[in-house]
Order: structure tokens, then C-alpha cells, then sequence
């Protein structure tokens, strides 16, 4: 399967390879971008390759996607959003997303998170898109129950960061419920 490119109509999301590992980098060495992202934040660049392998390397085994997210007007890198946990037997995928804070609240992120879960809908024929929150998260909570997506649970202690166990919330949108809000 060569690479889904997707555009909005403010966005571009692109495959991501090393020439965009500076970026990756400036995004996720910010404590703010981390804070909630279940992994430390970035002290070297070398981790920002590493983590484009593992993109990468997911895809291609078909574990997941994970695009760049590129604004049109002027072809900046702003963060990354994906599918973690891509199981196409089961019709399963968790949605993840960062991106840098100088775009926060701008509605780039559910006009992103609309773009994947259509296509993850129509053209993956997923049926359940789930997503592991931080309680704290409140902005991510709010844009994805916006979305549509309902809580489900707390998962106990379920990411280490920080050398700290943390509980998450878990959401899920299922296909039959995005249909139904498309009208």
C-alpha cells in the first residue's frame, strides 16, 4: 500500500520521513506538547529519528499510520497525527495526535482528527476508533467528545511517564455513530 496523503482544507497530511526530523524534534522536546503525551519529552534529536522509524516501520507492517500535519498556505510542519495500534482483522485502531502549541486552538487539530477518521471509516473500513486520554487533558477530552467520540472508562495507572504511573480515560467512536452524525 503506497502512503495515504490526505488534505483538508487548510491541511496536508504527509508521510513522514527524515528530512522532517527537526521538526518532530521542536515539538516533542516541548514540556507542554508532552506533558500528556505518555512519553517523556525529547532532550535529543536522535529520538525524533528513532520515533520516524517506528512510524515508518508500522506502516509498513500494518500497525499503523501516522501522517505529518502540513499547513497549505505556507507548508509548515505543525505536529503529526495517526493511527496507533492499527488492527485491520478486528477493524481497530486508537487515534493520536500532537501538535505544535503556536497552533493550539485554532481548529486545526479536529479538522485534522475529521480527515483520519473519514478515512479511516470509508476507506480502511474500520469499525472502532479509541483514544487514551490523560484525565487532566481536558482540551483533548473536550475536542474529541466534540468529535463524537464517548468515555468508556478509566484505565488505572495505565502509562508511565516521568517515572510516574498515570490513569487514562479511553474514548471510542464507532462507525455507525460517525455515520449517523454526518447526516
Amino acid at each position: 500500500m503506497t502512503f495515504p496523503i490526505l488534505e483538508t482544507k487548510r491541511l496536508k497530511l504527509i508521510e513522514i520521513t527524515h528530512q522532517h526530523v527537526d521538526y518532530i524534534y521542536d515539538i516533542l522536546s516541548l514540556e507542554e506538547v508532552t506533558r500528556f503525551y505518555g512519553t517523556n519529552r525529547f532532550t535529543l534529536p536522535v529520538e525524533a529519528s528513532r520515533l520516524i522509524d517506528m512510524f515508518h516501520k508500522n506502516f509498513v507492517d500494518k500497525r499503523g499510520i501516522r501522517w505529518g500535519i502540513k499547513l497549505k498556505e505556507n507548508q509548515r510542519f505543525i505536529g503529526t497525527l495517526g493511527l496507533n495500534g492499527l488492527h485491520l482483522k478486528n477493524k481497530r485502531a486508537e487515534i493520536g495526535y500532537e501538535l505544535h502549541p503556536a497552533y493550539w486552538r485554532r481548529g486545526l487539530s479536529s479538522e485534522a482528527i475529521n480527515e483520519v477518521i473519514r478515512f479511516s471509516f470509508q476507506q480502511l473500513d474500520l469499525y472502532r476508533i479509541g483514544a487514551v486520554v490523560y484525565p487532566e487533558n481536558e482540551a483533548s477530552i473536550n475536542l474529541l467528545m466534540k468529535i463524537g467520540f464517548k468515555k468508556e472508562g478509566i484505565l488505572r495507572g495505565y502509562i508511565n511517564q516521568n517515572e510516574q504511573f498515570h490513569d487514562t480515560y479511553v474514548l471510542s467512536l464507532l462507525k455507525p455513530e460517525w455515520i449517523e452524525s454526518q447526516g
